[in-house]
């Protein structure tokens, strides 16, 4: 007779042989579950970006270099490779998407809503690291009409701020890259005539080389749409100097820099950057403002080296119509007139210029509206947030 606890031990066996697993086969081994996908991170975005920019979100916590399309000049309807880099100068703000808009660059309406996760959600926005470039890199039909791509960051019904008012739509979307019709634009010429007679630097506008003088009339420089308040230009040159003249509409002229080399680019500005060999590199830029403060500086390439030692020898010269520096009553505008001597620009092929010379050159101006909103122009448009990009430059051909 068995005595209880060998019974329980015998039947405890059983139900254990019972219930194993009588599939063929080796036992099952645990089930590992996919490693998160790393994030792509580069050193330096690509030197052949198509679109760039350098604009900034968060008090310039982000940076946002620009954009490659590929292929730049698809037809309608055509998949194009959009591919975006950014870079983390401090560490980034926490819980923010990421969102591509491109919307119809005549209405603004959105066309194509391109939301979604930086590399898949491999590299949100919170886990960049510091000064590492991150590529985005995502494909959107190529629209039929001309259009512009906006992107950014948002949490919940808030958008990451984007930091310099020109380099948004507003609504902290920020500009990217063009695609359609206007993609690439032509660059415009300027011809530029002999004076038969020097100008009288008084920023009056009344002199003989003034009347024969091509106008110009600078456009919105993120798009070449029109702009609220016109500024007309005209230039002309001799033996010794180039002479650049501008007349802007501004009903509140006004600026509180006084001394040369300060930050007038801040302001209320007229400039004009001048790359003499047409390099591409080297070039200058000269500023004057509605007090007749001079801003000139030298650079060794795009935004590189530069040197506010260099002095320019320009002459400026501005005439108000209005009262300067009071916002209670309504100005008219002002008018600048400039005179660069050509044996100070840096690398200058012939001087003076002969016949058929052709630079690269560019015209701008800086206009706050209500002294906050402030609205770039120039001559050539450049479709980014840089007034230094010299690819947009336009020609500068002397008669």
């Amino acid at each position: 007779m068995r005595t209880p606890s060998l019974v329980l031990l015998l039947t405890l066996s059983s139900l254990v042989t019972a219930c194993r697993d009588e599939q063929a086969g080796p036992k099952p081994r645990t089930q590992r579950l996919p490693e998160p996908a790393q994030a792509r991170l580069l050193d330096a975005a690509p030197s052949d970006l198509t679109f760039r920019a350098g604009t900034t979100f968060a008090e310039g916590a982000v940076v946002y270099l620009g954009s490659k399309v590929t292929p730049p000049n698809a037809s309608p309807g055509e998949e194009v490779r959009l591919a975006h880099y950014f870079q983390a100068r401090r560490p980034p703000p926490q819980g923010y998407g990421f969102f591509v808009h491109v919307v119809d660059d005549a209405s603004g309406g959105m066309l194509i809503n391109a939301d979604h996760e930086v590399q898949n959600g491999a590299a949100p926005l919170a886990s960049w690291p510091v000064d590492k470039v991150i590529e985005d890199v995502h494909s959107v039909p190529m629209p039929a009409v001309p259009a512009r791509v906006m992107l950014g960051f948002w949490r919940g019904d808030a958008r990451l701020p984007v930091d310099e008012a020109s380099a948004q739509d507003g609504a902290n979307r920020m500009m990217g890259p063009r695609l359609g019709g206007n993609a690439a634009a032509e660059l415009p010429e300027y011809i530029v005539r002999r004076a038969s007679a020097a100008p009288t630097l008084d920023g009056v506008l009344d002199d003989a080389v003034w009347k024969s003088a091509t106008p110009v009339v600078l456009r919105g420089s993120f798009d070449g749409r029109e702009v609220r308040l016109r500024t007309e230009a005209r230039l002309a040159y001799d033996d010794e100097f180039l002479y650049v003249a501008f007349d802007a509409e501004d009903p509140d002229v006004w600026g509180t820099l006084r001394k040369r080399d300060d930050p007038i680019y801040e302001q209320e500005v007229v400039e004009i950057f001048l790359d003499a060999n047409a390099d591409g590199r080297t070039y200058n830029e000269l500023q004057v403002s509605p007090h007749n403060v001079n801003f000139d500086a030298s650079f060794v390439a795009r935004r590189q080296g530069m040197d506010v030692s260099w002095d320019s020898g320009m002459k400026s010269a501005v005439k108000v119509r209005g009262t300067l520096d009071d916002a209670s009553d309504k100005d008219e505008g002002w008018s600048v007139e400039m005179r660069i001597p050509f044996a100070r620009l840096s690398e200058v092929p012939h001087i003076p210029p002969r016949p058929g010379d052709r630079w690269r050159f560019n015209l701008y101006r800086l206009e706050h509206h209500g002294r906050r909103t402030v609205e770039g122009q120039a001559f050539s448009p450049l479709f980014v947030g840089d007034f230094h990009a010299l690819p947009r430059f336009a020609w500068l051909t002397f008669q």
